[in-house]
C-alpha cells in the first residue's frame, strides 16, 4: 500500500513539474503525445476510485501477478478508446488544465488508496482481488507510465527505485522467469514490456525468456 502511494505520488509530481513545452513531446506510449499519457492518467486515476469503492462480497479470483492479461499484439494507438483519449487530450488546449484535472484526481486516488484496507475485496473488470492486490499490481501501471512519461524528457525524475525493483518483480512473475542479473529494473521493464527492442547482447542474455518478450500487459 505504501508503495503505491510513493510510486503515484512521484508520478503526480513529474507531471507537476513538466514545462508547458513537454506536453507536446511524444511520449513513450506508441502514437501518444505527453499530453495525452497524461490524459490516459487521468482515467487511470478515476478507476482506482471506482475500484476502490466497488465491494465484492465473493473470494478473489485474481491476484498481484493474474491481475494482468497479455495481449498478442502491442498497442498502435488506433484503437477506438485510444483514439479517444488523444481527442479528449486536444480538448484540454492548454497543458495547465491537464496538469490541474490529474493533481485533483491524481490526489483523491492517492487518498483513498492510503486509507483503504488492504483486506477489503473490490471489484474490476468483472474480477475479484483484495485493495492490496490491486494496488500492488498499480505499482507496474504506474511505474511503466512513469517510464513512458519520461521517454524522450531527458532530466526529468525517474520512478523510484523501490517501484522499479518491485514492478520487475512482478513482471518476471507474469513471466514464469527472471530478467538477467545484468539487466537494470527500468531496462528490464522497458525490454519486457516492448518498450525498446533488446540488443544483440541482451537477446543472448536472455536465452529462452527471449522468446516469451515482449509481455504486452493490459
Amino acid at each position: 500500500m505504501d508503495l503505491f502511494s510513493h510510486s503515484w505520488s512521484a508520478l503526480r509530481t513529474a507531471v507537476a513539474d513538466l514545462p508547458d513545452e513537454d506536453f507536446a513531446q511524444q511520449s513513450g506510449c506508441s502514437g501518444w503525445l505527453v499530453r495525452d499519457l497524461v490524459c490516459h492518467l487521468i482515467i487511470d486515476a478515476q478507476d482506482v476510485l471506482i475500484t476502490l469503492v466497488t465491494p465484492a462480497d465473493t473470494e478473489p479470483t485474481r491476484d498481484a501477478v493474474t491481475y494482468w492479461d497479455l495481449a498478442d499484439t502491442p498497442p498502435t494507438g488506433d484503437d477506438p478508446l485510444d483514439a479517444l483519449i488523444v481527442r479528449l487530450a486536444a480538448a484540454y488546449q492548454e497543458p495547465r488544465l491537464l496538469k490541474y484535472h490529474f493533481d485533483d484526481v491524481g490526489s483523491a486516488a492517492g487518498r483513498a488508496a492510503e486509507l483503504a484496507d488492504p483486506n477489503l475485496r473490490i471489484s474490476t473488470r468483472d474480477e475479484v482481488l483484495t485493495a492490496g492486490d490491486y494496488l500492488s499490481a498499480y505499482v507496474l501501471e504506474s511505474t511503466l507510465h512513469h517510464l513512458d512519461l519520461i521517454a524522450y524528457l531527458p532530466g526529468v525524475a525517474e520512478p523510484p527505485a523501490e517501484g522499479l525493483a518491485r514492478s520487475r518483480d512482478l513482471l518476471e512473475k507474469i513471466a514464469g522467469a527472471a530478467f538477467p542479473a545484468s539487466f537494470s529494473d527500468r531496462d528490464a521493464l522497458l525490454v519486457g514490456t516492448g518498450r525498446r527492442d533488446p540488443t544483440d547482447t541482451e537477446k543472448a542474455e536472455l536465452g529462452e525468456l527471449a522468446t516469451k518478450l515482449p509481455l504486452i500487459l493490459e
